[in-house]
C-alpha cells in the first residue's frame, strides 16, 4: 500500500531527533505513511477496487459501493 489512487498521496520522510537536556544526541529519518484503505468504489459506471486515503473518503471524492 502507500499510495492513494485518487489524490496521489504517497509516503513522506521526516527527521526525528533525540534530546538529552538541550543537546541533540541522535538524528535519524523516519517515514510517515498515508492512511490508505482498499475499497470497492464506483468509477465510470463500473465497480473497481482502489486504494483510497481517508481524507478522500471524508471529502466525498469517491462513491463507495456497498
Amino acid at each position: 500500500m502507500g499510495k492513494c489512487d485518487i489524490c496521489g498521496k504517497v509516503n513522506n520522510s521526516a527527521r526525528k531527533y533525540s534530546y538529552r537536556g538541550t543537546q541533540v544526541t541522535k538524528r535519524f529519518l523516519t517515514t510517515q505513511k498515508p492512511n490508505v484503505r482498499k475499497l470497492k468504489i464506483i468509477e465510470d459506471g463500473a465497480v473497481k477496487r482502489r486504494f483510497v486515503c481517508t481524507r478522500c473518503m471524508r471529502s466525498n471524492k469517491v462513491t463507495r459501493c456497498i
